[in-house]
């Protein structure tokens, strides 16, 4: 990746060293060093279980029965997990989940349920399965896509307009697939927004560095909790369409919506509502996962990408991509019932009902008290989320740990980061790994976490963050 912002992005990504930080934090506890803290509580990834949240029953049940198929006959199952549990054995070669998949771009049952999926979220616009691919992650899934686009060296290397802050893996994705990195700030004073002036300023710095082929899109917004309304991606769809841009959607947490009076609308949906000028010319990918905030089930790996309007021969390429491999066989199960929950007339429709309100509620309550809760301590601001599962707070760091930061070569919000991980065992995501820079110090935190939990969080960054100002006077 080359980048058109100064500063390295890949060398700025701090995630290595906080990582073995964590864990030399929790082996040295385990070891009964001593420490002010049990345990390191990491709240710096968009992982619920990570963090304390419980899975939802009727996946893992689900799942049980089709790992260990002789759960089929037990009867404190319900009924409709071990009837959904033997259609996808079915659909599995061999009726097995150590099988195969037989196909590189997934199983075409579960492509099916998927456009199903796309179809009821979008009021009926259409969707086709052979438009669908699916992967072990929405990682691997934008990958495929970046090395595709991947071309050329100098001027006519190829450029993704990239919002900033961006997803934390985006810039060594980025860089992975061969292309440069064009940066467009979203708005923070706006909550940070998407703004027309600026895509059009990113752009016209492009010339004679790159030629760019794509706008990569995060909505709702990762880590900043932004969610774009519809005339937002309207301007967004009209910029892509009038400058033969690709629009990349990251829409993974769609699910995730809670702002008032925010409404959740996907790009597609937006752009079939725009009409034949646009829903037959702008390319569109989008993307989703079982990383959403309802399911939570990262560690799985799996996600689907929906192609719109991409060329034949691209999309047969898009499809064959992982081969001879294919994507693992659980995912996709797991990815069928994220798509097609429980409905009413279903045994596990209540239990299930009961359990994504839950994790709602936590998670809209949660992102409201942690928000004034950060706001109220001296030298943080925090922008409020509509959306997703982080709040991505600004810090103004006295000057003198500013320069402490330099001579150890480090940014200042690493520093930060560092400090608290060391003294209260509470690790966040240094925002420079995010893409902001300097003076722009800020941090990112998950907050769908039990609400006890957030509270201990909460309670050691205000123990850390006062014993901070008061050792810099």
């Amino acid at each position: 990746m080359s980048s058109l912002q100064e500063g390295d992005l890949d060398l700025r990504g701090t995630r290595a060293p906080s990582r073995l930080q964590a864990a030399r934090g929790t082996e040295e506890s385990a070891q009964g060093a001593e420490k002010p803290f049990q345990e390191v509580m990491d709240v710096s990834t968009g992982d619920p279980h990570r963090a304390g949240m419980k899975p939802v029953s009727f996946v893992r049940q689900v799942l049980a029965a089709c790992v260990y198929p002789k759960l089929l006959d037990e009867k404190s199952l319900p009924l409709d997990a071990r009837q959904r549990a033997n259609t996808l054995l079915g659909v599995c070669s061999g009726r097995s989940v150590g099988s195969y998949c037989a196909t590189a771009y997934g199983i075409p049952y579960v492509c099916k349920s998927v456009t199903e999926f796309i179809m009821r979220r979008d009021g009926g616009v259409s969707s086709n399965p052979e438009d669908i691919v699916i992967s072990s992650g929405s990682t691997k899934t934008l990958l495929i896509v970046l090395h595709l686009m991947a071309s050329g060296e100098g001027e006519t290397r190829t450029g993704v307009l990239t919002p900033m802050p961006c997803p934390h893996t985006l810039p060594t994705l980025l860089n992975m697939a061969g292309l440069t990195l064009v940066p467009y700030q979203l708005l923070e004073d706006q909550g940070w927004a998407v703004e027309l002036d600026e895509l059009h300023r990113a752009l016209r710095t492009t010339r004679g560095h790159c030629s760019p082929r794509a706008i990569y899109i995060s909505n709702p917004g990762n880590p900043t909790g932004h969610v774009q309304d519809r005339k937002s991606i309207e301007e967004v769809i009209r910029f892509a369409a009038t400058e033969g841009l690709v629009l990349l959607a990251d829409e993974v947490y769609q699910d995730s919506v809670y702002g008032q009076g925010t409404e959740s609308l996907s790009y597609k949906r937006v752009l079939f509502e725009m009409g034949k000028e646009y829903s037959k010319k702008v390319e569109l990918v989008s993307f989703h996962s079982l990383s959403s905030a309802c399911m939570g089930e990262c560690g799985l790996r799996g996600a689907y990408m929906e192609a719109v309007n991409l060329d034949p021969v691209v999309m047969k390429y898009l499809r064959d991509a992982q081969a001879p491999s294919s994507p693992p066989v659980l995912p996709q199960l797991a990815l069928e019932v994220m798509v097609n929950p429980p409905t009413p007339e279903d045994p596990s429709y209540k239990t299930y009902s009961q359990e994504i309100l839950h994790s709602m509620t936590t998670l809209s309550q949660n992102a409201q008290r942690a928000c004034e809760f950060l706001n109220d301590l001296s030298g943080i601001k925090c922008q409020p989320a509509r959306g997703g599962v982080f709040l991505f707070p600004r810090l103004h760091l006295p000057p003198q740990m500013v320069e402490e930061a330099k001579m150890l070569g480090v940014e200042a919000d690493v520093l930060y980061c560092q400090r608290l991980l060391e003294e209260e065992g509470v690790r966040l995501g240094a925002g420079c790994e995010n893409g902001q820079v300097d003076p722009n110090f800020h941090i990112r935190l998950c907050v769908l976490a039990p609400s006890d939990t957030l509270d201990e969080i909460l309670a050691r960054l205000h123990s850390f963050h006062l014993r901070l100002l008061e050792s810099f006077p």
